[in-house]
């Protein structure tokens, strides 16, 4: 009982650190094109990231617990080892999550999540436990969806600019408070993908841990999921926000409002499918996207680069910090059962 204690408590603490980190990439647009403040736009953000995983299907959270490691058969004497991986993998991320926040680096919390259960799972279970089909829609999803954030970005932007192409200078305001639907599909976006993961790694700890036969997440691990990363989302990210708010490009109100709403429509189409994707991913790359479309030259390219540099260097880092906290972690376990 207190490894479940512990394992839900550290899920929790993922939960929380992802809103944090990743409520950057809901509300940076939104505040850094002054359309609400500051305050207003994260009680927003917090508030659908509350409500989203409770209504909206648990796909991702299935191809977190069952796609990326298949675990032994559930046998009291594998209880340390299964606990020390599952602690090892969060400590990676969350790890990962607080040094990537601290320098104000948008790295991804799905790739630092999936990193860790991967170098940990290594280590607890050997390669021949990890799915690699699975971690390869996993790595696909990851790859494709930034690639799709960067394309609909920019062909958002051109769009809508060719739609108010006689618009005057008022398109301003209805840009800004549009900007709040935009938002808010975002965020519920978000919650609908990134809360998922957290949930899907308590269902994983109830099965490996004896307290269930099948994959199933109760209400309350929905909602407790769900309040942790409205609790982070509302504490902000303001290192990471005024990067994504105003480093990578410049953004006005109809570039912000298109970004939010390129991103949204990706993250929602990956969450029907499965597909654990990186909200910071996408939303940078929209960010990318509706620069490029405006113009090519505007876009800080080497901020991009640093923020590429992080996303290429998460899944290896996050995985060698689990691997290494699994040694000291089972030890502990070990020694304590």
């Amino acid at each position: 009982m207190w490894l479940a204690v512990l394992v839900i408590s550290l899920a929790l603490l993922f939960a929380f650190s992802n809103g944090f980190h990743d409520a950057a990439n809901v509300v940076s647009t939104m505040i850094m094109t002054r359309a609400v403040s500051p305050r207003r736009a994260l009680l927003i953000a917090a508030a659908c990231e509350l409500i989203a995983p409770l209504f909206l299907g648990g796909a991702v959270a299935k191809t977190i617990g069952e796609d990326i490691i298949r675990f032994p058969a559930y046998d009291p004497a594998w209880i340390p080892t299964s606990a020390a991986f599952l602690v090892a993998a969060l400590v990676g991320a969350v790890l990962w999550n607080l040094i990537t926040w601290f320098f104000g680096f948008p790295s991804s919390s799905s790739h630092a999540l999936i990193g860790g259960m991967i170098g940990a799972g290594l280590i607890a279970f050997g390669p021949d436990k990890i799915v690699w089909r699975g971690f390869l829609y996993v790595a696909v999803s990851l790859v494709i969806s930034p690639l799709l954030g960067l394309i609909f970005g920019a062909l958002f932007l051109r769009m809508t600019l060719y739609l108010f192409r006689n618009a005057t200078p008022r398109a301003n305001a209805f840009f800004n408070k549009m900007q709040i639907p935009s938002s808010i599909a975002l965020a519920i976006s978000h919650g609908s993908n990134d809360v998922q993961k957290s949930i899907g790694l308590i269902a994983m700890a109830f099965i490996l841990l004896g307290f269930s036969s099948g994959f199933q997440a109760p209400l309350w691990v929905i909602a407790g999921c769900g309040a942790a990363t409205a609790l982070g989302t509302a504490s902000g990210g303001w290192k990471i926000i005024k990067t994504m708010g105003s480093k990578i490009y410049r953004l006005r109100s109809v570039h912000a409002f298109c970004a939010q709403t390129s991103s949204a429509v990706v993250i929602f189409g990956a969450a029907l499918v499965g597909g654990p994707v990186s909200t910071t991913h996408v939303v940078s790359s929209s960010i990318m996207g509706v620069g490029a479309g405006q113009r090519i030259s505007a876009v800080r390219w080497g901020v991009a680069k640093n923020i590429i540099r992080a996303w290429v260097i998460t899944i290896p880092a996050s995985a060698v910090m689990a691997g290494l906290s699994f040694y000291f972690i089972q030890k502990i376990f070990s020694y304590v059962q």
